[in-house]
């Protein structure tokens, strides 16, 4: 049995029932999650380094470097299934996308600092970094992770079940063998 089938296994029926009927949606959330620490610790390693006074850069340069990994992740896993284009165009649409994410992602953080003047001298430097936090790392992110799940299942990757995947999340709980069922293992070599 799989990791994820366990890890489903030991949660109230009606979670893991939604989680497997939105299994797509809760990888990308997975991997999602995981790059959102990478994007915070490139973030921060630029913003108290080589970047101190440019947040918006570090902030964007980050991100640029979690969609790289989010790439891999997001087609090896979360929408594993899913393809329909050829890999070149697959990889060309998903830059741009995160393009736009990146850029959606940078927009509230440029709003606060450069519209609401949200730095200093204006505000003291810890409201500028509950600021920065506030709108760049929380809201900038979770307006962008929207997009991206609804950009890759419009565009990047538009059909399912195009590839096969053999780690897709059991729809059955398993029930307990008894003498007059079948063995498990007779039912997985059925066709």
């Amino acid at each position: 049995m799989r990791l994820t089938d366990r890890t489903l296994n030991r949660l109230p029926r009606p979670v893991a029932s939604l989680m497997r009927d939105h299994r797509e949606t809760v990888k990308f959330v997975i991997v999602g999650g995981f790059c959102y620490f990478v994007t915070l610790l490139v973030n921060y390693g630029l913003r108290l380094t080589v970047l101190e006074d440019k947040p918006v850069t570090a902030l964007t340069i980050a991100n640029v470097v979690a969609s790289v990994v989010s790439y891999y992740l997001n087609r090896e896993w979360s929408f594993r299934t899913r393809g329909g284009r050829r890999r070149h165009h697959e990889m060309a649409l998903y830059l741009v996308i995160n393009g736009l994410g990146v850029a959606i992602n940078a927009a509230p953080l440029f709003i606060a600092r450069y519209v609401f003047g949200l730095q200093e001298p204006a505000v003291s430097a810890l409201v500028e970094e509950i600021s920065d936090f506030g709108f760049g790392m929380v809201l900038g992110t979770a307006f962008a992770m929207l997009f991206r799940l609804w950009a890759y299942r419009m565009w990047v990757f538009p059909h399912d079940d195009v590839r096969p995947a053999p780690d897709r999340w059991d729809h059955t709980v398993p029930a307990q063998v008894s003498a007059a069922s079948p063995a498990p293992a007779a039912q997985a070599d059925s066709p």
